[in-house]
Parts: C-alpha cells; sequence; structure tokens
C-alpha cells in the first residue's frame, strides 16, 4: 500500500513539474533574475479587487514614482487575454517600466493554472517582489495597500545582511 501512495504522489510530482511554461511565465522566469527590482503582479480584468487597486490609482503612482522598478502585469485566468484595454483606461499601458502579459490558460475548469514561476496560486490579485532572482516578499491573497507595498519596495533595495550583529543570547 505505501508502495502505491509513492507511486501516485511521484507521479502527480512529475506532472506538475513537466507542466510546460507558457511564454507569459518564461518572461517573467527570466526577467526575474534581473538585480534591478520587479514586481510582478497577477491580475484579471473581470476580478472585481483587481479594479478596484486599478481605480485607486495605486499601480499608476506607483509605475510613476519607481521609475527603476519593472513591474509587469500579467493577465491570468482570462483565457489569454491580456487585459490592455482596461490597463490603458487607467494609464498603466503609457509607463516604460510597465509590460503587460497574459497566460494563455482558461479561467475555470481542469486547465486553470494552480501555479505561476514556480510560485503556488490561488487567489487573484497576487503581488510578488524580486531582486537578482531572489523573492523578496509575496502578497498572495487580495489587494495591494500601496504604502506598505511602497515600503516593501524600499526595504527589497537592501542586501538584508546581518553580518556583524550579535547573534541572539550574547551580550
Amino acid at each position: 500500500m505505501l508502495l502505491f501512495r509513492l507511486l501516485i504522489f511521484a507521479t502527480l510530482l512529475t506532472a506538475t513539474s513537466l507542466r510546460a511554461a507558457s511564454p507569459a511565465e518564461q518572461k517573467i522566469l527570466e526577467a526575474i533574475k534581473s538585480p534591478d527590482l520587479s514586481v510582478v503582479h497577477l491580475w484579471a480584468p473581470w476580478c472585481s479587487n483587481c479594479q478596484a487597486e486599478l481605480k485607486s490609482g495605486g499601480w499608476l503612482k506607483m509605475a510613476k514614482e519607481n521609475p527603476q522598478v519593472k513591474f509587469y502585469f500579467v493577465s491570468i485566468w482570462n483565457d489569454g487575454e491580456d487585459g490592455h484595454a482596461i490597463l490603458q483606461k487607467f494609464q498603466i499601458t503609457d509607463q516604460p517600466n510597465v509590460t503587460i502579459l497574459a497566460d494563455p490558460g482558461p479561467r475555470k475548469g481542469d486547465g486553470k493554472i494552480k501555479q505561476f514561476a514556480g510560485m503556488p496560486l490561488s487567489w487573484i490579485p497576487t503581488t510578488w517582489i524580486y531582486k537578482g532572482g531572489d523573492l523578496r516578499y509575496a502578497l498572495n491573497y487580495g489587494e495591494v495597500r500601496f504604502p506598505v507595498l511602497q515600503q516593501f519596495l524600499e526595504d527589497s533595495k537592501s542586501e538584508w545582511s546581518h553580518k556583524g550583529e550579535p547573534a541572539i543570547g550574547s551580550p
């Protein structure tokens, strides 16, 4: 019985790891290797939480106030549509540091992606911050509070080194 369970687990693991990355996912996997900050925002035009973020003007402000940060808006669960029209309505498309992509997967059913760029995916909007290939912050459930996102960007600029600091318990 144990052997049977291990065989099922191995099959599921193999099937998950063999899923071919979409062109959007491949572009993100390459982009997040950059030594600069990259923000990957997974969203869909039909999502009310995603719409609320856009209506607040927070994404436009973030892109304008952080020109050195690359922002990637990846429309998912949207049947391959990138949502360009709604992003244009909120002037996101006009920003030179914004790239718009779409995952080809469907909104529902067995083809709906459950991971993207090696990260689990169960809710949108989802926002990840990367620097030099390292995930610095993952906001996986719900709308972003833009002052918090700005703080995460500031924090992510550091090297996050604690060299020379005393260990816990040291005088």
